[in-house]
């Protein structure tokens, strides 16, 4: 029997159009827009200026803390300005925007496709390395790399677990990557494992990419200590608790890190960056975003530099269909609807989903029925009604007390209401306010 997840969970439909198709590179844009702030933390600050010549590589923005990423160029040219341009939520952020010249690339990077297997670097020296090219969370959270490498003192980790679920419906960047780039992928996990200094990592791969699975599989009895685990196709298996406990069967406390059950989660894709970084020297500059929906004429996986607008991806693959209500930055269940398709790729973009007009409308909200399907599906063990009426009411120490912060916004109790309850809505308002009151008491 497949392994999955202990607690709820749901499986919709998976439309995964562009399962398949080859990663494609995109054009480079005329001009890009780059974002300081692409991952969680605090953002980068600016070390060029407006007239600077750059080349692909080239820092621009360096990390303002602990938990913050280097900036660098996706491309060559001269910076045009710095301002605040509208994100694709809508929010004006600081940015570097760049007039592209050419293609002319830092003369530290290795071009080359060859393959590098040999790990010459310690422990530490991988850390740094991957902290100085910028490495962050694929998967969408975009979390610094190098800081779940810095394992805390007292703590220790015994296995790293990849996730290569992608369990989002529709996205197959994850998937078309470990067909393309397995070899380089299990260079990746040696080289985190080594950063690590454990013997034992773990792949989790859902069972509706069997060729991964096999592909991958034949790939690691070439590599000691590296394990595919096949899983049962259930969302939300992507979570870090979820996959953990998926995977090896162990339960994260409330409130806790996966390093407190002797665990690191790293994406695949970061996993993919990271080969990149230590082997060929290269910053995280670049990624392959799906671009899906079931009306668009080619859905595809794009290598799209940093700062292409999103609107560029979206003619690649054939244009905006007519019937178009919303675009989603990411995947239906935790992305979210962007406001200008002009906003850029970020290192967080992981897809763009074009969705028609009667699936994007919502239904009218209807009172609760009591059927407890939210309770059956959150994989937390949450009672997300509850959490969406305190919120509602603004009874914030009872949020905080029902553990509101353990919600991981997966969204599958809005997705099982029979109501069309917004119930997600309500719970992501609720922990922005519970966790500025946890803030407070600490300073």
């Amino acid at each position: 029997m497949l392994k999955t997840f202990s607690l709820g969970g749901i499986h919709p439909p998976e439309n995964k159009f562009s399962a398949g198709q080859k990663i494609e590179s995109m054009p480079i844009p005329s001009q890009v827009t780059i974002p300081v702030g692409q991952h969680i933390g605090a953002p980068a600050a600016a070390v060029v200026k407006k007239g600077d010549t750059v080349k692909v590589g080239t820092l621009l923005a360096k990390a303002a803390g602990f938990v913050s990423a280097n900036i660098h160029s996706p491309v060559s040219g001269t910076v045009f300005k710095i301002d605040k341009v509208a994100d694709a939520s809508g929010l004006k952020k600081e940015s570097i925007i760049i007039n592209v010249e050419g293609d002319e690339w830092e003369e530290s990077i290795d071009r080359s496709s060859d393959l590098v297997t040999e790990i010459n670097m310690a422990p530490q020296d991988i850390v740094k390395r991957i902290a100085d090219c910028g490495i962050v969370g694929l998967g969408g959270a975009t979390f610094p790399a190098h800081v779940k490498l810095s394992v805390p003192t007292g703590k220790t980790c015994d296995v790293l677990i990849l996730n290569a679920v992608e369990c989002e419906p529709y996205l197959t960047s994850d998937h078309q990557l470990m067909m393309e780039k397995g070899e380089e992928i299990m260079v990746g996990t040696s080289i985190l494992m080594a950063a690590l200094k454990v013997d034992r990592a773990v792949i989790g791969i859902e069972n509706n990419k069997k060729d991964a699975i096999d592909h991958l599989t034949n790939l690691a009895s070439k590599y000691p200590g590296i394990q595919i685990e096949a899983l049962k196709v259930q969302y939300p298996q992507g979570g870090e608790k979820q996959l953990i406990d998926a995977c090896i069967k162990r339960q994260i406390p409330s409130g806790k890190l996966p390093i407190e059950v002797g665990a690191v989660v790293q994406n695949v894709g970061t996993t993919f960056a990271v080969y990149e970084a230590v082997q060929k020297n290269k910053p995280l500059f670049e990624r392959i975003v799906t671009v899906t929906g079931k009306s668009v004429s080619k859905p595809s996986n794009f290598l799209a530099r940093v700062g292409t607008p999103i609107s560029q991806l979206i003619d690649q693959a054939g244009g905006l269909p007519a019937d178009t209500e919303k675009v989603i930055g990411g995947g239906p269940m935790m992305g979210k609807a962007i406001v200008s398709t002009d906003a850029p790729i970020t290192k967080g973009s992981s897809g763009i989903l074009i969705v028609k007009g009667e699936e994007a409308k919502r239904e009218k909200m209807q009172p609760c029925i009591k059927c407890s399907k939210c309770i059956s599906v959150c994989p937390m063990g949450l009672e997300p009604y509850l959490l969406m009426t305190v919120s509602q009411k603004a009874i914030w120490d009872r949020a905080e007390e029902e553990q509101i912060m353990d919600c991981i916004e997966c969204g599958s109790c809005s997705y099982t209401c029979p109501s069309t309850r917004p119930l997600l809505d309500y719970i992501r308002l609720g922990k922005g306010k519970v966790g500025q009151i946890m803030r407070s008491r600490t300073k």
